[in-house]
């Protein structure tokens, strides 16, 4: 069963790393997010009321320090989507789940009753990992090797389709999983769960070509982008017969005129940066991680205090729903966003720009 998030049908729009404080604004501002569990609430039911299609809260451990230690705080997102799907009616939930840190057969057992509370409506982001601190924190060693990173998360989740697929015990003899005897039920809602894997590396986008749903993948604007989508989808037809959607991420600063965004913009993401927390996320990626190019982090600097090196749509109601449009237009199937403030932002975005949207026919009006 396809479920709506990658049905292909229109634009789609999600919200990402609101579970986190500070969102993705890497920022001094009193006034960013909190990342608490009642801000992730109210969030939730207005991007549920406003017809926004999904939520992806990410999975960290520890924060990137500066001033601000950057992601210090970050509700759990598996615990975090089963109880804002009891609380929504209409919207996808995802749970980013990092191969190297959770179990298969846990993992499957979590997101199924998660998917059972929402009646359908869970889905996951399958993440191979590269914040080596956060490896060493929880004890284990970052395989250097990127081909091995992905070789585990692939029988991490062959595994994971047989416990939501078969029913019955089976047995599986692995290079990375030994199990004996092992069975999940309940089983999922309708079927296994919508896979997003978010991954810009060679490998991260072939494993995502074989298996996901959507791949959530950095560019750095729809004109490379829509290459990166040709290459994705023609991955996915003509080596395993499949159709694979791709999102990329996007902040955004709307406001009634285009100086006032650039004035905020300017306010949040340099007058008030946290530069030393910008300078550690910007290092760690360029070490241990394959998302960014070495160009784009040679560059980005103002990018990632502004949105962690995604894509800026900063303007007028008018400039942002053209941004997006351009994504549309570019072949992408959807992006995620993030605000300073995700819920008055929001509320703003909701009235001005997806107005503009559906009279576009990017999305269907909700």
């Amino acid at each position: 069963m396809v479920k709506p998030v990658a049905d292909g049908k229109g634009f789609k729009l999600g919200l990402f790393s609101a579970n986190c404080s500070s969102g993705l604004a890497v920022t001094r501002v009193p006034e960013r997010w909190s990342g608490s569990w009642e801000d992730n609430l109210r969030l939730a039911e207005l991007a549920d009321d406003a017809g926004i299609d999904f939520l992806l809260p990410i999975a960290r451990w520890i924060g990137y320090g500066g001033e601000t230690n950057f992601h210090e705080g970050v509700l759990d997102p598996t615990t975090l989507a089963s109880a804002l799907l009891a609380r929504t009616r209409r919207i996808t939930v995802f749970s980013t789940v990092h191969t190297a840190f959770h179990h298969p057969v846990v993992v499957a057992k979590q997101l199924a009753t998660a998917d059972r509370i929402g009646a359908g409506r869970a889905g996951i982001n399958i993440v191979a990992g590269w914040n080596e601190p956060e490896y060493r924190a929880l004890g284990a060693d970052l395989p250097t090797d990127h081909d091995a990173r992905y070789a585990l998360a692939q029988e991490w989740w062959d595994v994971i389709r047989r416990l939501w697929t078969e029913h019955g015990r089976f047995d599986h003899d692995g290079r990375f999983f030994r199990l004996e005897g092992v069975e999940s039920m309940p089983k999922p809602h309708d079927g296994p769960l919508p896979v997003l894997n978010a991954g810009s590396s060679g490998q991260g986008r072939g494993f995502a070509a074989r298996n996901a749903d959507v791949a959530f993948t950095i560019v750095g604007g729809p004109e490379d982008g829509a290459g990166i989508v040709r290459e994705i989808g023609h991955a996915a037809r003509t080596r395993y017969g499949r159709t694979v959607g791709v999102f990329t991420l996007g902040h955004v600063v709307c406001r009634p005129t285009r100086a006032e965004a650039e004035d905020f913009l300017r306010h949040y993401a340099d007058e008030h940066a946290d530069w030393a927390a910008v300078d550690n996320l910007m290092r760690l990626q360029g070490l241990h991680a394959q998302s960014f190019t070495p160009e784009m982090l040679s560059t980005y600097r103002a990018r990632f205090a502004a949105g962690h090196g995604s894509c800026p749509l900063v303007g007028t109601p008018d400039d942002v729903a053209d941004a997006i449009a351009a994504f549309h237009e570019a072949g992408f199937a959807g992006m995620t966003l993030s605000f300073v403030d995700y819920v008055s932002e929001l509320e703003h975005f909701a009235q001005e720009v997806l107005p503009r949207l559906e009279a576009r026919g990017v999305r269907a009006p909700v």
